[in-house]
């Protein structure tokens, strides 16, 4: 339980209307969570609005009721505490119930369009190796110490963050690493949070089905480094053309990472093949089993962090790392075929991912790709997605992604628009995924290359509504048996 007063600490309050002297024993967004005595805010969101569930939660039992109008009807034994933006408010009462525990702890946050699920993995993965005791607030799950708990969200709720940070707070966790999105920055769920660090890897067209456009979504991640005190600091990707816009306001320290001389973390590849990166990073030389030319960009970042926060003589340990689970992935079969697994879904993301690829394969390997693109999502990067894969591969197939609630036939529709029908002789379109997979496989000659993008990590396909079942590794792996 705790004092409502202490909750409410930093909160702009127009009105309390009621009995301030309580004790709350939860916060909750929703009617399903709420108990007893607890806080229940009521959000505005994009399809529902929490304040038409404000009666539901009294009466379910919440004694505490934030929002941002007062309903007509007033129930007396409740608390009312009026203000003007509940989103924002969530974050501060989070962080106060839970004892600010960003403030306890060392939070590295990483933004950017892509790059930020293996920053962050990495950089876990790396500071236990250091037997640093950390954290992970991640796409594909949530590390406490060393116990991993399922994930949602790439950036959770602010209840759900503080919970987290509290529970790595109480098994001494120094420092955690997590993931911060453009809905999560736009949704004020880091709101109330202390970032010791920032980390801009890139910005390319995501999103904008959320976002109003791309300015939007520009304007979206600078906010999260505007909101940096002078003692946080920045570690920004030099060589992408929007650094300084991300940083235009930035009053923190910051520190460039690049593959530009000018960079404080300057990188110099060695050697790059599909088995790994040999690169220079200043005077140290790191030797990874982590391939990818994009993850020439993943590891500098990685350096340039624990190079900052610690004294470490890190390059041996960054030799080490592991790859990140759905990120350029491979699997070699028998019969001699190569498998690539990667979470892509953007065209700048699929860009790079053909690029490492044609950099390293040999003339006669030809690359069958397999793509699908998410359902009620950002609509206009499908047929950019599509002719990125066609115009890269050998042969490509069209499938489902995640449809969510969108037929399968509209979306491979969308994804062929920029392809002229003359020219789609190497275009096949299979609705089943897994069916689409075993014609990639059933097409391939030993040393040819299938790659499958989209999904990377993700062990399930969502469908109307149900997630079923399906990841790409296990089942390219059966399939190359």
């Amino acid at each position: 339980m705790k004092a409502l007063n202490e909750i409410l600490k930093s909160v702009k309050i127009i009105q309390i209307k009621g009995d301030a002297d309580k004790y709350v024993s939860k916060i909750c967004l929703s009617t399903d969570s709420v108990i007893k005595d607890c806080l229940f805010v009521a959000i505005k969101g994009n399809n529902t609005d929490g304040h038409n569930y404000i009666d539901k939660a009294i009466s379910l039992g919440a004694s505490v009721i934030l929002c941002e109008n007062l309903p007509q009807d007033i129930n007396y034994k409740t608390t009312y505490v009026l203000i003007k933006d509940t989103r924002d408010s969530l974050g501060i009462c989070s962080a106060n119930f839970f004892n600010k525990p960003s403030e306890k702890i060392k939070l590295v946050g990483i933004t950017g369009t892509n790059g930020k699920t293996s920053i962050a993995t990495l950089l876990y993965n790396l500071f236990n190796s250091l037997k640093i005791k950390s954290g992970l607030i991640s796409t594909i799950h949530n590390i406490i110490d060393e116990e991993i708990l399922p994930s949602k969200l790439t950036t959770p709720n602010p209840i759900e963050i503080n919970f987290l940070l509290k529970k790595m707070v109480d098994r001494n966790c120094e420092y955690c690493f997590m993931e911060v999105s453009s809905h999560g920055i736009s949704q004020k769920r880091i709101s109330g949070l202390n970032f010791v660090c920032g980390v801009f890897s890139n910005l390319s067209r995501d999103h904008l089905d959320y976002h109003k456009n791309f300015e939007d979504y520009i304007l979206t991640k600078k906010k999260f480094f505007d909101s940096f005190s002078e003692n946080s600091l920045a570690i920004i990707n030099k060589d992408d053309p929007y650094c300084q816009t991300m940083i235009k306001d930035c009053v923190s320290k910051k520190i460039f990472y690049g593959l530009s001389k000018e960079s404080n973390y300057f990188g110099e590849v060695i050697n790059s093949t599909l088995n790994g990166i040999k690169m220079k990073i200043n005077n140290a030389i790191i030797d990874t089993k982590i391939a990818g030319q994009f993850n020439v960009y993943n590891l500098l970042a990685t350096f340039s962090v624990a190079s900052e926060l610690t004294n470490y003589p890190i390059h041996l340990n960054m030799s080490l790392l592991k790859k990140v689970p759905g990120r350029f992935n491979i699997i070699n079969s028998h019969k001699g075929v190569i498998g690539i697994i990667d979470y892509a879904h953007s065209p700048d993301a699929l860009e790079k991912i053909f690029e490492t690829i044609n950099s390293l394969r040999e003339r006669k390997q030809k690359i069958i790709t397999v793509l699908g693109c998410g359902g009620n999502r950002d609509v206009g990067k499908r047929p950019i997605m599509g002719e990125i894969s066609y115009c890269n591969s050998d042969i490509s197939i069209f499938t489902s992604d995640n449809p969510r609630y969108e037929k399968i036939e509209k979306i491979i529709i969308d994804m062929q628009s920029n392809i002229k029908e003359e020219e789609n002789r190497k275009l096949i379109c299979i609705h089943d995924r897994y069916e689409a997979i075993k014609k990639a496989s059933d097409l391939a000659q030993r040393d040819d290359i299938i790659l499958i993008l989209g999904k990377g990590h993700e062990d399930y396909q969502e469908i109307y509504g149900e997630k079923k079942p399906f990841d790409d590794f296990k089942v390219l792996t059966k399939i190359l048996k």
